[in-house]
């Protein structure tokens, strides 16, 4: 019989590489449902659906997600819609006996300041980062919730922890999207506007890592095959560079020809964020997505849908 796997937030950039990944091994029987059809801030219908299909796995991909303005400008939603999104389907996963929880957070919940690179036990020693704590205090809310179900009812529920992220149906809107995307909008923007320069916020020393989706969802799959022993990991790629660097890899993707200006009156946010992947390499998954390839990648599938992303926002 055929595994089931419920994979909230399926058509997000995260949960539809998910589903992608799955979806090629005939061993599982993949459940998804959209916000339309199921809003995972009412507790009755979350618990209702999990009680009516049984899943074995779940796995929890749904979040509402932004960069720093978008955290900015809704501190409230950041918070209380990830708390419910989560609380919600980890109760509901509790109660109906779901042997196998799968929760998904981001490598801001660790400290500002945190020694580098991240180690899991970091988390909760310090001062988070003030442009994203109402989503990282959500976040880590959900990984103690999952070490609690774990210490009290010894379930393999397991907290994933990846760093900053890209690939395809990511979000490209200027407003509310993360970095890399952005950078890639914007220089393709500059491009067909006569390479005009491009203007990116901060100073660009700022040391950044980041990991392609389908690798996400590779480590995703490589944890829903085996018993963890642990209930937290870091998923990266182990290296970082500096968010100058990035956006001049990402301009010679593009092929940008204007020049980069930075406006040093915006917020760096934190200085470094290198994950410490150590945990989950000794199991045995490494990445295998480098950047250059990456970026390729991603720009020609932004190329291919930039006509239906003038409406993205920020997904609950």
């Amino acid at each position: 019989m055929a595994i089931k796997v419920y994979i909230a937030g399926h058509r997000g950039m995260v949960g539809s590489a998910i589903w992608r990944r799955l979806s090629g091994d005939n061993r599982y029987q993949l459940v998804g449902r959209t916000s339309a059809e199921l809003d995972l801030r009412n507790q009755k219908s979350v618990r209702d659906f999990i009680f009516a299909e049984r899943p074995d796995i779940i796995i929890d991909a749904a979040a509402r997600v932004g960069g720093i303005l978008a955290n900015a400008t809704y501190p409230y939603q950041f918070l209380m819609d990830n708390l419910l999104i989560q609380n919600n389907l980890l109760s509901a996963s509790h109660e109906a006996g779901v042997p196998k929880f799968i929760f998904l957070g981001s490598s801001c919940i660790y400290p500002k300041h945190a020694p580098q690179p991240l180690r899991e036990e970091c988390m909760l020693t310090g001062a988070l980062e003030e442009t994203n704590q109402w989503y990282a205090v959500a976040k880590i809310s959900g990984v103690k919730a999952v070490e609690a179900l774990r210490h009290q009812y010894q379930v393999d529920y397991v907290s994933l922890m990846p760093t900053n992220l890209y690939g395809p149906f990511d979000n490209f809107d200027l407003q509310t999207s993360h970095v890399l995307p952005a950078m890639i909008r914007k220089f393709h923007e500059a491009k067909v506007n006569g390479h005009v320069p491009v203007v990116l916020w901060g100073s660009g020393s700022p040391l950044r890592e980041f990991l392609h989706v389908d690798d996400l969802a590779a480590a995703v799959a490589f944890v829903a095959e085996r018993t963890m022993p642990e209930h937290l990991y870091n998923v990266g790629v182990g290296h970082d560079l500096p968010i100058r660097e990035l956006a001049e890899r990402v301009q010679k993707t593009v092929g940008h020809q204007g020049e980069i200006q930075w406006d040093s009156s915006k917020p760096d946010g934190t200085p470094r964020k290198l994950m410490d992947v150590s945990k989950l390499s000794a199991l045995g998954w490494q990445y295998s997505i480098s950047l250059e390839a990456g970026l390729t990648s991603t720009y020609q599938w932004f190329l291919e849908h930039r006509h239906e992303l003038k409406e993205v926002k920020v997904k609950a």
